[in-house]
């Protein structure tokens, strides 16, 4: 496995394995903890903000910064429970889970409208304004039978994207 890898004992592999429900293989999960150990490059043991944004996919991601504040810094099995999300492996409801807690940035079980039109601000940039944002957004969910005063628990989420065929992926390189 090379010195990277020898760390990661066979039961480490695993326990993370099992952690993200089987999302990884046990290739995908060597190869992850080789690419953890370089991201983590003052090897605490902890991937800070920082370090993650040295991600180049990551950090020409408009929803980064949304993403960072639910990752204040985490080890390597917190790093693949985060990565498993965008497994194709994934269950549509574990993707959409990831989704709601996206959107859900006071982490009180519910999504205002505000907090809808922060992520929608965050994907379109400059390409809208803020009213057409806010018309989009009152259309899309009156069209899903809301409006702006609801609120959306993870039922809601649930119910708006469990009929939907949700492509949330990236690719593991194995080497």
């Amino acid at each position: 496995m090379g010195n990277t890898s020898s760390m990661l004992t066979q039961y480490d592999i695993e326990e993370v394995q099992q952690n993200c429900k089987h999302a990884f293989t046990q290739q995908e999960i060597v190869s992850l903890y080789q690419r953890f150990c370089q991201l983590d490059r003052n090897k605490c043991g902890f991937i800070s903000s920082d370090e993650f944004m040295s991600i180049p996919e990551f950090a020409v991601n408009p929803l980064s910064h949304s993403l960072l504040t639910m990752l204040d810094g985490f080890n390597f099995k917190e790093f693949v429970a985060f990565l498993s999300t965008f497994s194709s492996r994934a269950s549509l409801q574990h993707k959409i889970e990831f989704i709601f807690k996206l959107y859900d940035s006071d982490c009180n079980g519910k999504v205002t409208f505000d907090d809808m039109l922060r992520v929608l601000r965050d994907l379109t940039g400059q390409f809208m304004s803020q009213q057409q944002r806010e018309e989009v957004l009152a259309q899309v969910l009156e069209d899903a039978g809301y409006n702006k005063d609801s609120f959306l628990v993870l039922s809601d989420f649930m119910k708006i994207f469990g009929n939907s065929e949700l492509k949330m992926e990236a690719e593991i390189p194995v080497d």
